[in-house]
């Protein structure tokens, strides 16, 4: 015969009071809302995307030059 003790939050140091309860909750089918992004890469041109790749290109070869000296 096995020993059956009832489920009792004291044991567990709980704040009396504290539930369990989160504010933030959605199921998978319900994705999170969009979002307003104050910059995106995707609303770029592709002459903006270009020369901020080139950019950072020429950054980044600049820091190698730069460390090789």
């Amino acid at each position: 015969m096995a020993l059956v003790h009832p489920h009792t939050h004291d044991h567990h140091g709980h704040v009396a009071g504290h539930t369990h309860e989160h504010a933030h909750s959605h199921g998978a089918a319900t994705p999170h809302p969009a979002q307003a992004a104050p910059w995106s890469i995707l609303r770029m041109t592709v002459a903006a995307r270009l020369a901020a790749a080139l950019a950072v290109c020429a950054g980044l070869w600049a820091f190698v030059l730069l460390a090789m000296r």
